[in-house]
């Protein structure tokens, strides 16, 4: 019930098209069973050529038009009656239409919303977040089970409301004409609720594994695709094809299971009701041969009851799609409900650009049971630039993604200026840093729209002047379309090296004061490093700077090196000066040049 109340706030905001639709539902149910009420006339007066009989006293207003159809000619009351029957199928098409139009623009604009939401939360989610939750699973969330949601909207919640109506009108006919007959019929339904919420249960149980599955398609997907040079240069695309065909045939055994549950339901509801039907078949055949009962109210109260089978078997299966939902829904709300980690603070100042210098006091950090940095202080004033090295996992990168704060420490503080950094804008924190790393995300787009990422409305003149202060301006020329070529998924059309030159430019056309560099020559050769280097060195005039590298030739030149070893800075110096101590920087050269 809470998911469902959940749902709920999210049809909230849209209550103007959710009263619309209403109002067309009542419209159309009304008219979809007043329709039956023809019945009456044609079959008694036009033809059978007989008055109308009923076994009880009408009221007045029915009374009197029930007499005044008996006191008509039959050829003038069929006449009335094929025009009535047009309006009636004229007016149900257009209540039809608006009912279903209404419905599904709620249903899309709940979906549209739903999406946003999970959009935004995954984008308001620290980094530590995505170590635990594949993308793939993610994705998985926002399309397929958000379009699981979408049945709950559309059909879940609407329709059963459309439903209900019409149950109500034709139970009204069918209660009224004789309500023993009806009460004596209807005491077969528990026959048929009793196994549809057993069954149902058992649907919300298949459907959490189906999602489950689909997020493993999805994430084995996202994997292969996105390394697809991995994949073929290892040769590796049989046996990829079979894990993901693996994968797709489960997801395929899950939903076969799912569907023979959801459709034994529609006939096991129809073969209770015409149970039901074949019961008053037999005492109303009785009624209308003793004359107690004319043969068109017979054939009203009948075609009432076996009608309210149509909407009791959709409610059926309306039950077997909100199951569905549910687990949908429960997925969709583990996402939006997940604590945000780092969080800007309610009262965060905007951060005024470095002036000094950038202070890391007494920093620890970790997660779960491993401690990543103990107790790590370091001051870096303004336009310094640090070289930080030591062996993998020892926290160099942690360190670093503390400065934008992607993670908070669990101990200790960062601040710039003196200002902590829990305490200022995210905006305008970050905008004052700059990140250049070997993981480079480029996106499908153009090239000229991949510098100017962070500054869309950056001029063509800017984006090209900062291209060629990254040494990217002649292979950019080169190109198809020049600065309009798109270079496809994670730059997969451009090289190594021009794919780290273009995000020196991103970062150089950004301008930021503060500036992170994330192991951005590991992966090259020795031109295309270079190239890289030279690039670096006009993004590094006049900018503090933290230096992460594995090779020590590219930190040799920096004014001072930290050294991390267990989590703490063991040494710190220059490079000749750590040389003369012979300890653990000493100790990473000889294994790099000397081996």
């Amino acid at each position: 019930m809470k998911l469902y109340l959940r749902l709920l706030s999210f049809i909230r905001v849209h209550m103007f098209t959710l009263s619309l639709a209403v109002i067309f539902m009542v419209l159309s149910a009304f008219f979809d069973s007043m329709s039956l009420t023809m019945l009456v006339p044609l079959s008694d007066k036009i033809l059978g050529q007989n008055k109308i009989v009923f076994d009880k006293p009408l009221p007045g207003i029915l009374a009197k038009m029930v007499e005044k159809i008996n006191a008509t000619p039959s050829l003038e009351i069929l006449n009335v009656i094929v025009a009535i029957i047009m309006v009636i199928f004229v007016l149900k098409g257009i209540f039809f239409f608006f009912r279903t139009y209404l419905i599904t623009k709620l249903s899309q604009l709940v979906i549209r919303d739903i999406r946003d939401a999970i959009y935004k939360k995954i984008q308001n989610f620290s980094l530590d977040y995505f170590t635990q939750s594949a993308a793939g699973h993610l994705v998985s969330r926002i399309t397929y089970d958000v379009d699981i949601l979408k049945g709950t909207i559309s059909v879940g919640i609407t329709d059963l409301v459309y439903q209900l109506l019409t149950m109500v009108f034709l139970a009204s006919i069918v209660f009224y004409i004789n309500w023993k007959w009806a009460v004596m019929s209807l005491t077969m339904v528990p026959l048929v609720a009793v196994p549809i919420l057993h069954i149902g249960r058992m649907i919300k149980k298949i459907s959490t594994q189906a999602q489950e599955k689909m997020g493993d398609l999805n994430r084995k997907l996202f994997e292969t695709i996105s390394g697809i040079r991995i994949v073929k240069a290892f040769s590796m695309e049989d046996s990829e094809i079979t894990k993901v065909g693996n994968h797709n045939f489960l997801f395929y055994r899950i939903m076969m299971r799912l569907q023979r549950r959801a459709l034994i339901l529609g006939p096991m509801t129809e073969f209770i009701g015409a149970c039901g039907g074949a019961v008053v078949l037999y005492y109303g055949g009785r009624e209308v041969i003793n004359g107690r009962m004319s043969f068109g109210i017979f054939v009203l109260f009948l075609g009432a009851l076996l009608s309210l089978i149509r909407p009791f078997r959709r409610l059926s299966e309306i039950h077997s799609i909100n199951q569905q939902s549910l687990a949908a829904a429960k997925r969709i709300f583990e996402v939006l409900d997940a604590p945000i980690k780092v969080m800007e603070s309610k009262n965060a100042k905007v951060l005024a650009p470095i002036k000094e210098e950038i202070d890391f006091e007494s920093i620890s950090f970790g997660y779960d049971d491993t401690v990543i940095l103990k107790e790590v202080s370091l001051k870096v004033k303004k336009g310094e630039v640090i070289g930080i090295v030591g062996a993998s996992g020892v926290g160099k990168t942690t360190l670093v993604n503390l400065i934008p704060r992607f993670y908070d420490p669990t101990s200790g503080r960062v601040t710039i200026d003196g200002i902590d950094i829990k305490d200022v804008t995210f905006r305008s924190l970050r905008t004052q840093i700059g990140i250049v790393t070997q993981d480079l995300m480029l996106f499908h787009d153009s090239v000229r729209n991949n510098i100017a990422y962070s500054r869309e409305d950056a001029a063509l003149e800017d984006v090209v002047n900062a291209a060629k202060v990254a040494e990217a301006h002649e292979f950019i020329e080169r190109l198809p379309q020049g600065y309009d070529t798109v270079i496809g998924d994670m730059g997969v059309k451009l090289s190594g090296g021009q794919k780290q030159r273009l995000a020196i430019a991103r970062a150089i056309l950004d301008n930021p004061p503060i500036l992170i560099l994330d192991e951005a020559t590991s992966q090259l050769d020795a031109e295309s490093t270079r190239l890289v280097q030279e690039a670096l060195d006009h993004l590094l005039v006049n900018r503090t700077a933290f230096i992460i590298a594995h090779r020590l030739a590219t930190v040799k030149k920096v004014g001072r090196i930290i050294v991390l070893e267990g989590g703490q800075i063991v040494e710190q110096g220059t490079h000749d000066e750590l040389i003369k101590k012979n300890g653990a920087y000493k100790k990473l050269f000889d294994l790099e040049f000397l081996a």
